[in-house]
């Protein structure tokens, strides 16, 4: 008996429960997104709280975490919610989002005072998700092929092929534009092997081509967008590379329009969707068009209450409402929400709430040891992209995807700057 205690207390002391626990969650938050399993997603986020409090160096961690200016604006960004007690009306779903938040609070918490993952261990779930991305993409572009003139005309109409795994397509092609970088990205590390350094450009490519011959329009728009902030971020180190790569995703850009009638398929639907809400026609049956409609009356909201909007819990309900003055012609179960995380904050807590979550996104943009590490840089672009085409935070997989990935990549990368607070 005293030896398994002994067992166990060694563990401890090491740190191995720890830092063991902190990878479970971390594998577990992967297979979460990937398979949309919500009970793995629910449950990640709390063993990587527990890791955090079972590192025996805990009380010298707690300065570092205490001084982590990642976590506190993750924990400012949550605060948007309680903080808004005053003026809520729609208690129900204030007290939801007060909960369903909190990992903004926990995520980091953990990945700030867990016994930090081994590299190798961050390489393996970092080619963990790639891989797995990469799969679906590759098994849900295989049932396209099986029936291309149904996937087509899916499109044509302003739908999606389903991933297989049931992944929402906005945040599938997100993912698939993570993987696509990321893998380029993991592919130069120093110590990654030959064969690794091919899977991981063969991952790359199989995500670059299901995002194209998927269409699917919100990770194009991050894809593209990304590709173009980190070429301008490489033409002042080493332009003739970056002239060179410009003119090849150009290329890329140019030959799928031309080659893959998925791409032109959704171009032209894109196009007259627009036009729909422009010729004031019925936009029911329109995605884009709707969110224009939203648009419109969300610019309402946010000159109603500038400041301090209308309050992050209410916004469905005040949306509701302004609808309810100004239809569009659209019918109830037609009414969206806004598709824009910046507009959203700007209607549920105005331009203060505005300028909290341009923080998050921005401030690991101008440090200098943040600014450097590839994947903080890649990670920010790409939410920064698809936030301006859906509101990510406001479904729970988006908000997943964006918690995690904050806290593996920013939190953890800012811990590393300061070797004294890696207390493993």
């Amino acid at each position: 008996m005293n030896s398994r205690f002994g067992f166990f207390t060694e563990w401890y002391q090491s740190g191995r429960w720890s830092q063991y626990l902190l990878l479970l969650a971390c594998v577990a938050g992967v297979l979460g997104l990937l398979l949309t399993a919500r009970a793995l997603v629910a449950l990640a986020p709390v063993a990587a709280v527990v890791a955090g409090l079972l590192n025996p160096a805990l009380r010298a961690a707690m300065p570092g975490w205490l001084r982590s200016g990642s976590v506190r604006r993750a924990a400012l960004l949550y605060l948007l919610i309680p903080l808004t007690w005053w003026y809520t009306e729609d208690w129900a779903t204030w007290r939801h989002e007060v909960y369903r938040q909190l990992p903004l609070i926990g995520v980091p918490l953990a990945f700030s005072l867990a016994v930090p993952l081994t590299r190798r261990q961050r390489l393996w779930v970092g080619a963990g998700f790639i891989g797995g991305v990469a799969a679906a993409g590759l098994a849900t572009m295989a049932r396209y092929l099986l029936d291309p003139a149904a996937a087509q005309e899916l499109i044509r109409i302003g739908q999606n092929v389903p991933s297989v795994t049931g992944i929402f397509h906005i945040h599938f092609g997100i993912m698939l534009t993570m993987a696509a970088f990321f893998a380029v990205q993991l592919s130069q590390e120093e110590d990654i092997s030959r064969a690794s350094r091919w899977l991981l450009w063969v991952a790359a490519a199989v995500a670059v081509l299901s995002l194209h011959v998927l269409a699917y329009r919100t990770g194009l728009l991050a894809f593209y967008l990304t590709l173009a902030a980190s070429l301008l971020v490489l033409l002042f180190h080493r332009p003739r590379l970056a002239l060179g790569l410009t003119a090849l995703a150009v290329l890329l850009m140019v030959g799928a329009y031309y080659s893959l009638p998925t791409v032109q398929a959704r171009v032209a639907t894109t196009v007259y969707d627009v036009q729909q809400f422009y010729y004031s026609h019925d936009i029911n049956q329109f995605s884009l068009a709707r969110r224009l409609a939203a648009l419109q009356n969300a610019k309402v909201l946010i000159n109603q209450h500038p400041w301090l909007g209308v309050a992050p819990a209410d916004v469905r309900l005040a949306m509701d409402e302004q609808f309810s003055w100004q239809t569009y012609g659209l019918e109830q179960q037609n009414r969206v929400m806004v598709h824009n995380q910046y507009v959203h904050y700007l209607v549920g807590a105005g331009i203060v709430g505005l300028l909290i979550w341009l923080w998050v996104l921005i401030t690991p943009l101008v440090q200098p040891g943040l600014r450097r590490n590839p994947y903080v840089r890649q990670l920010l672009f790409i939410f920064g992209a698809a936030t301006l085409a859906d509101s990510l935070l406001e479904m729970q997989i988006g908000f997943n995807l964006f918690v995690f990935l904050y806290g593996f990549l920013v939190v953890a990368a800012e811990r590393r700057l300061h070797p004294n607070d890696v207390t493993r």
